[in-house]
């Protein structure tokens, strides 16, 4: 999810997010609406569980074990998700065992063969492997800690960690910022790309148009849902026709497509954002806006949490736009005060100032 799945909320991308159908995520995948519970777990230490974190188990060594239903190798949300575990445990000398593109009918049964190889983690790199969480509660994972990205359908238990965030947060968010290089470039017209057509994509296009309009009142959106996040040849030819229809700024909100759609992009002068991660170093494809909102980076802040015995069973970690670190949204080359402008932007939302959901509300 590139799109969280994310991108899930489902959030797609990265989900996006984002398998990316039920997604780009915490952004992977979270849900479009704000999670019931707004608290934040505090450095309590074990908290009910009663777990001895990191090494859970006693065994003298740290096991992270991390299943996910999607490539692994994706260059996007799912691989930010997997690169994060593995550069966190090079550091502290602990282990990975790591098992991708999971079916959610095996999710359950990957996750007792976890437990039973003596791991003091499982974490869920994406919502659609809920099926997983019910082993939390079994003697086999009795000294195992759950990392699990958070969705509207998964409900918290006393075995498990729920982080999520809001996607809508991020979405208005790139708009804003996309509707500031428009207004810069005389633009008044942006296409949005993404997969399935669902409530998280359409509402997601609705928040990103939201945020365009906060800067560019009459601009409009044309959006092409195609079917399937992956698919690089039906994501090439969605971007070619928004082309032709006079779009100057895309967003490709995708997974394993994400690149072949921003090549297409970049081939035709079109600006572009990315679904879930900092690619504003990228030169091939190259992109103008970084939408971040990667689950390695949730993942990793919990981890470091985790080393300290500070990651808390039972509780959601809500990450906030204009609060947190992440997510967030980045201009890549801004010119004159769009980085503050952007940054004012964020802020408003994160104090509440500004409420994405209205925002939304306003297009009907």
């Amino acid at each position: 999810m590139t799109a969280r799945s994310s991108l899930r909320r489902c959030r797609a991308p990265l989900g996006l997010a984002l398998t990316l159908t039920g997604a780009l995520a915490l952004s992977g995948c979270a849900s479009n609406e704000a999670t019931a519970a707004k608290t934040t777990p505090s450095a309590s230490g074990t908290g009910g569980s009663g777990l001895n974190e990191p090494d859970v188990n006693g065994d003298g060594k740290v096991v992270i074990g991390v299943l996910s239903p999607g490539d692994m190798n994706d260059r996007g949300y799912y691989e930010s998700f997997v690169d994060s575990a593995d550069a966190f445990a090079k550091e502290k000398g602990w282990k990975v065992i790591k098992r991708g593109s999971v079916p959610a009918s095996d999710a359950l049964s990957a996750a007792r063969a976890l437990c039973q190889q003596h791991v003091d983690m499982v974490a869920l790199a994406a919502s659609e492997l809920k099926a997983a969480i019910p082993a939390s509660e079994e003697p086999v994972c009795a000294k195992t800690a759950w990392y699990v990205p958070s969705s509207g359908n998964i409900d918290q238990t006393p075995r498990i960690l729920l982080s999520s965030d809001n996607p809508n947060q991020g979405m208005l968010a790139a708009g804003y910022a996309a509707g500031l290089k428009m207004k810069a470039a005389g633009y008044t017209k942006a296409g949005f790309v993404t997969g399935i057509k669902a409530d998280f994509s359409v509402l997601g296009a609705k928040a990103f148009l939201a945020g365009i309009r906060e800067v560019v009142p009459k601009a409009t959106l044309v959006s092409t849902y195609t079917g399937d996040f992956n698919d690089s040849a039906k994501a090439k030819e969605a971007i070619q026709a928004q082309i032709s229809q006079g779009a100057k700024v895309i967003y490709p909100y995708l997974g394993g497509a994400t690149d072949a759609a921003a090549q297409v992009a970049n081939a035709n002068g079109v600006l572009t954002l990315t679904p879930g991660t900092d690619r504003c170093d990228s030169t091939s494809p190259k992109f103008d806006i970084s939408v971040i909102f990667s689950p390695g980076d949730y993942f990793r802040a919990a981890l470091e949490n985790f080393a300290k015995d500070e990651l808390k069973m039972g509780t959601p970690r809500v990450w906030q736009l204009g609060v947190d670190p992440f997510p967030t949204v980045k201009i890549c080359k801004a010119q004159g005060d769009e980085e503050k402008q952007l940054t004012d932007f964020m802020k408003k939302i994160g104090s509440k100032e500004i409420d994405p959901e209205a925002e939304v509300k306003r297009l009907g």
